[in-house]
């Protein structure tokens, strides 16, 4: 890894004591379980493979909308009960969705931890992954990761996410509308998730493991 892309993660870093540790941990631990398992898919590689991906993202999208907004219906402590259930509900959706985007393109073969992460989070914290993913012209090269750099990442999301979970948490304490609100996020995230696999395997991808990142 760069000396700038070391220094992004050190500066982060500094932000993991703004969030409280137990949910932090939770949430970056369920991160790294998801991103070291790439789901199997069902769908095979299809001559137009964008429109076919894009009804993916859309079912998606509202398959991740109701599921949101059915765990934070609970009002109060018992909807703080329902958080990480929540997300990790969500982020197997959209880890599935990246799996079969990938499959409709004909790339799932070659789909990595790196390019897992990087769909399910590049709209988190697109600075994270800017020496790990690049796009060169035409085409995405995609930098081999450690396991220490995936574990590094996954630690700071889980302190992005939990800080965007507290900035939010106000709305957990109004019944129904506070669901409403957690279903939208949903959706849009999951939109986010599908645009970033589109764009990401509707061009070559090269893989370089010649020096992966530490």
């Amino acid at each position: 890894m760069s000396k700038s892309a070391r220094s992004r993660l050190d500066v982060t870093d500094v932000a993991a004591t703004d969030a409280p540790s137990g949910l932090r941990h939770k949430v970056g631990d369920a991160i790294l379980g998801l991103v070291l398992r790439v789901p199997t898919s069902g769908e095979r590689e299809i001559e137009q493979p964008e429109k076919r991906a894009r009804a993916l993202g859309r079912a998606a999208a509202r398959q991740a909308g109701v599921m949101a907004g059915s765990l934070a219906l609970p009002p109060g402590f018992l909807g703080w009960l329902t958080v990480l259930p929540e997300l990790v509900g969500v982020w197997k959706l959209q880890a599935q969705l990246v799996s079969d985007i990938a499959a409709v393109y004909g790339k799932h073969a070659t789909l990595g931890r790196e390019q897992m992460i990087y769909c399910l989070f590049k709209h988190v914290s697109a600075q994270l992954f800017r020496d790990v993913v690049v796009r060169v012209g035409e085409r995405y090269v995609v930098q081999t990761a450690s396991l220490g750099f995936i574990q590094s990442a996954a630690r700071l999301l889980g302190v992005k996410v939990t800080q965007r979970i507290i900035g939010k948490s106000a709305s957990r304490f109004v019944p129904l509308l506070g669901a409403v609100g957690v279903s939208a996020y949903a959706y849009f995230d999951t939109q986010q998730v599908a645009k970033t696999t589109i764009d990401l395997f509707s061009k070559d991808i090269v893989i370089d493991a010649e020096t992966p990142s530490r």
